[in-house]
């Protein structure tokens, strides 16, 4: 079963349920994947729903910092829940131990030797990483391992 058919069967489920924000949460995660496929007129395969869910979880985590500084926690609660259910179709993110593994491995593989090779290294760490591992704190831990060597 393809990632597409999984939500749907969840949309369906929810839906029996009667758990409204459940439903919510995977309706806007439909309505993303849906414009996306006919902005570009093709049917999206997994790794690309998973792009898409990646991007909507960083728009949950900004929203939530934004509204807890603004004290406004009930949106807050909101976006949470919303997240939680967008991180279920995401695969097991990986400990913070296997990325540094993964970074080294990448730059010896790419045979990295300053800041300006960060490009290459990355380009080997995000396929392999992409939704399993945050991007932002990988490139800075890219960054650190280019610095030291």
């Amino acid at each position: 079963m393809s990632l597409k058919e999984k939500i749907t069967e969840d949309m369906k489920a929810a839906m029996r349920a009667r758990d409204a924000q459940r439903l919510g949460a995977i309706r806007l995660l439909t309505a993303a994947i849906k414009q996306k496929e006919v902005d570009e007129r093709i049917d999206l395969d997994d790794a690309q729903v998973q792009a898409i869910i990646d991007k909507m979880i960083k728009q949950r985590r900004d929203s939530i910092s934004q509204f807890e500084t603004g004290g406004r926690q009930d949106l807050a609660d909101a976006e949470k829940s919303e997240l939680a259910v967008l991180a279920e179709y995401m695969p097991a993110a990986l400990s913070d131990d296997e990325v540094r593994a993964e970074v080294a491995a990448a730059v010896a593989s790419t045979g990295a030797a300053g800041p300006q090779d960060m490009g290459r290294v990355m380009a080997v760490l995000k396929p392999k990483l992409a939704g399993r591992a945050d991007m932002t704190s990988v490139s800075g831990l890219v960054k650190s391992a280019l610095a030291k060597g």
